[in-house]
């Protein structure tokens, strides 16, 4: 919830060190560029929640990664699925599908990411998220045409802990991390959680504001000889749900009728990162990922059951020569949809890839930075998407300056929002279909001195012929391409400020995101806030915990599809945090949404009479639930 732990949120810590003082150890390195680097010194710009970010935010919501995520500017978790409550991450105002999330490198979520995975995802385990914004196909291929969340996990060296959490709302989460090394070199960790919500109806109508779920997860993970020469780490995970929404038992719609929604899922997954050093100066990381996800859906009347599976093998190698580091490596990655209940939906993607890349300074204040990555998609074609960036920063000073440019490419599959909300039982077969092609710019600067650090982006992203349903009748979809591209312009700002025990964070966004549908009229897309911001505040102290408060403006939206409205109200949200320290016990309190903001204090949830391909709500645009407490403790093992 507030983002506020030295080093601010999206930055390394050398906003503390002076830029050449290497004796300073925070300086934050990250992965997700395929070369470890000190993200000060990465041409591509990354953004960076480290441990302490991520150790407040859990104590919000233990269960998912939700509360963590949308800390960083111009990244949003959106309601999608109303009627089971999922979640998707927009980066800067592309869709949600196109985010792809990694663990360690590894697409354990599948290779793209559903409405469900990241609220199944507990972030005990993680010491660092890493966030890529823009197009990143040259790194990752076509699951990355919005950007990468890469979720890195805490090694045998951390503490053990566990940690009980109870809401207002009818929420329960037990989450247990525990660590051990071994007397040889191998050791290990294990994550197991239990969370439960119950479904709530917060204004009364009969239908399930709040879906109900319970969950267990499971994920051990065993490191031999965790150092950075020779390395092996193999993971594997275990997730059991079952979601309930709809409208409550015994009560009904107001047409009569009542409405069931429900998912089971059941998701299990493997995988391995090899890094081994071949001289002193080349390497080798190989990596490899095995997911599996049975869906059971209930939609109304219907009953789709369907399974999504990913198979991924990678191999790099690193050399670093005359000046240069460079990368080569090889990839494959097999993507298939088996729905046995809706002809035509269904299907089997094997993606072969090369990709090169390569970073040098020609001068001490100029870091250069290529890739380009040629993917054969086994039903779309070749694709080449390349992506070049630059950083300027003289040595000593207080100023950077990052510039990149990338394209890429995305096929197409049917997770997109309106399937997400009705199931895969009222889509028409796939026919016609082409592939989304995207390119991306961006500008960011920064300055820090003194505790103050500052952080400025533009930016602009486009997809070409993305992806739109079409309503052929009132229980049936269709896939199609759209006339006109999507575009999304806009900028990001960052402050951030420490002074002894006191941290201080603002951010703003701008988002102008336009799309041209069947109509070939350009409008604004929906559920994208023109403007966001927030401010946060927070007092802390190591051995005796911490207080803070957040205040959180959303802007505007445009809405699809609403009867009561076409634009939203805009609204502000207050949050705080309280939390006392006993040696290695936490007890934290949150209060969320101290200003009871609730979309239906507007406007009905439930629409008069069905919607598209049947749906019986709106889309969400603001907070369901209203004001919410949650009291929990966390102890050290």
């Amino acid at each position: 919830m507030l983002a506020l732990a030295w080093p601010p949120v999206g930055q390394s810590a050398d906003a503390v060190r002076a830029p050449d003082d290497d004796s300073e150890i925070d300086a934050i390195v990250v992965t997700a560029t395929r070369t470890s680097t000190f993200i000060r010194d990465e041409p591509l710009r990354v953004e960076a929640l480290p441990a302490e970010e991520i150790e407040e935010n859990l104590t919000v919501q233990p269960g998912n990664l939700t509360s963590l995520l949308k800390e960083l500017p111009g990244v949003r978790m959106q309601s999608i699925a109303t009627g089971l409550a999922g979640a998707a991450v927009q980066l800067r105002g592309m869709p949600g599908r196109h985010t792809l999330v990694l663990a360690d490198g590894l697409p354990l979520l599948g290779a793209e990411t559903d409405a469900f995975g990241l609220l199944q995802t507990p972030p005990l385990d993680l010491v660092r998220v890493e966030v890529i914004k823009g197009v990143a196909s040259a790194l990752y291929g076509s699951g990355a045409l919005g950007g990468v969340l890469n979720l890195v996990s805490a090694t045998p060296d951390a503490e053990s802990s566990i940690l009980a959490n109870a809401t207002s709302r009818g929420g329960r989460d037990l989450v247990c991390f525990l660590s051990g090394k071994g007397s040889s070199r191998w050791s290990g960790t294990l994550t197991a959680g239990a969370h439960y919500q119950s479904r709530e109806d917060v204004d009364g109508d009969g239908w399930s504001d709040l879906a109900g779920f319970h969950r267990f997860t499971l994920r051990p993970r065993v490191w031999w000889d965790a150092a950075q020469s020779r390395s092996v780490l193999l993971t594997a995970g275990v997730v059991d749900e079952t979601r309930d929404g709809g409208s409550l038992p015994g009560r009904v719609l107001p047409d009569g009728s009542s409405f069931l929604e429900a998912l089971r899922t059941r998701r299990f997954d493997a995988g391995a990162v090899v890094h081994w050093a071949l001289t002193d100066a080349r390497s080798f990381t190989g990596r490899v990922a095995v997911t599996s996800t049975r869906f059971d859906r209930t939609f109304a009347t219907q009953r789709i059951p369907s399974i999504q599976t990913t198979a991924f093998a990678e191999g790099a190698w690193t050399a670093t020569t005359g000046g240069h580091t460079w990368v080569l490596g090889l990839a494959f990655e097999h993507a298939g949809l088996a729905v046995a209940a809706v002809p035509g939906v269904g299907y089997t993607y094997n993606v072969p890839a090369a990709f090169a890349q390569d970073e040098f300074s020609p001068t001490p204040w100029v870091t250069l930075a290529g890739s380009v990555r040629v993917d054969a998609q086994s039903d779309y074609g070749t694709f080449v998407s390349p992506r070049l960036s630059a950083l300027l920063r003289r040595p000593g000073s207080e100023w950077s300056l990052r510039a990149s440019v990338g394209g890429g490419f995305a096929a197409p599959t049917p997770f997109i929002d309106e399937i997400e909300a009705t199931g895969l039982g009222t889509l028409l077969p796939l026919r016609g279909l082409h592939a989304e092609r995207a390119a991306t710019a961006a500008l960011d600067a920064k300055w820090s001195d003194g505790g103050w650090d500052l952080n400025a982006s533009v930016f602009v992203s486009e997809i070409g012929d993305p992806l739109e349903v079409r309503a052929v009748s009132a229980n049936h979809l269709e896939l199609t391409n759209a006339p006109g591209p999507r575009r999304a312009p806009g900028a990001e700002v960052l402050i951030g400020y420490t002074r002894g025990p006191l941290h201080l964070l603002t951010s703003w966004s701008y988002l102008h995101v336009t799309e041209a549908p069947s109509t070939g009229i350009r409008q604004d897309a929906p559920l994208v806030p023109r403007h966001s911001a927030s401010l946060d505040a927070i007092f802390e102290s190591e051995t005796r915990g911490r207080i803070g408060f957040e205040l959180e403006y959303t802007g505007r939206q445009a809405l699809a599809d609403n009867p009561y409205r076409d634009v939203s109200r805009s609204y502000f949200q207050l949050n705080a945090l309280a939390e006392i320290r006993f040696g290695g016990v936490a007890v934290f309190l949150n209060a969320i949404n101290l200003t009871d903001v609730r979309q239906t204090h507007y406007d009905p949830l439930l629409l008069p009479t069905p919607g598209l391909g049947g749906v019986r709500t709106t889309d969400v645009w603001a907070p369901l639930a209203g004001r919410t407490f949650n009291l929990g403790i966390r102890a050290e093992l």
